[in-house]
């Protein structure tokens, strides 16, 4: 049997902008963000559509859910469900520099009790029995240092993020609506999960665009959405009263 070739990965690294600390994979693009003196802050608009499923649940239920990360990033996610939100929750990385650089640059905190970082493949850890059904929230943003479209984009794949979700859980994934590589990566979403569970934002000024794909298709009440999103902004500072406005089911 051949052995198989090692993984070779991009050089880690980061950059200062003002009070913002950039995470880098051996490029120019930003793959995470941190405001030093806040390192819960999440910086980006894109990683704060990343928790437009908090919409879709009971705020009051949060900390009793739990969170799954595919894709580490500059940790920002990961630190927010777990010290913000109160959630347990898990990030899977496949590079271990990345894991070296949140603890060293981006104050991630060691694992514990309520919080890991996983090291594997994502595509195959999400496999694992003890995933199944288990999760409330999906987070997934998986790019090379090329960040031209996500790592793992397929149908099969979207259909194994699926079978993590609990009932009400929901998958927020982060695509670049700039590239013909968006369109595809919904048809492969929607494959997965039905046009139905698929709600969408508008791309951001940088050309992101977050998608999220529902367990369970729901069109919650706008009033519903609105009284949620006065919850979220005020208890955890996010923007989610703009979120209301421009966050729409992609068929509706």
């Amino acid at each position: 049997m051949a052995r198989k070739a090692p993984i070779t990965f991009p050089e880690v690294n980061f950059s200062e902008e003002g009070p913002i600390r950039h995470l880098h994979l051996g490029s120019e693009w930003i793959q995470g963000s941190m405001l030093v003196d806040a390192p819960t802050v999440l910086v980006h608009e894109y990683i704060q559509r990343m928790m437009a499923w908090l919409l879709f649940v009971d705020p009051q239920t949060v900390k009793k859910r739990q969170a799954l990360q595919l894709g580490l990033g500059a940790g920002s996610l990961t630190k927010f469900c777990h010290k913000e939100l109160k959630m347990k929750t898990t990030a899977i990385e496949l590079n271990p520099q990345v894991l070296h650089a949140c603890r060293g640059w981006f104050k991630l905190p060691a694992d514990n009790s309520r919080m890991q970082v996983v090291l594997a493949d994502a595509a195959e850890e999400i496999k694992q029995e003890k995933w199944l059904g288990a999760v409330d929230a999906l987070q997934v943003d998986l790019y090379d240092e090329e960040a031209a479209a996500p790592v793992l984009d397929s149908a099969a794949f979207y259909a194994d993020c699926r079978a993590t979700l609990t009932e009400e859980g929901c998958m927020t994934v982060n695509l670049f609506g700039r590239s013909s590589s968006f369109d595809n990566s919904v048809d492969k979403i929607a494959e997965a999960f039905g046009e139905d569970a698929i709600w969408a934002f508008k791309s951001t000024r940088e050309g992101n665009t977050v998608v999220m794909a529902q367990r369970t298709p729901s069109r919650p009440k706008r009033a519903l959405m609105q009284e949620r999103a006065e919850f979220i902004q005020s208890e955890w500072g996010l923007p989610a009263d703009k979120w209301v406005r421009v966050f729409k089911p992609v068929k509706s």
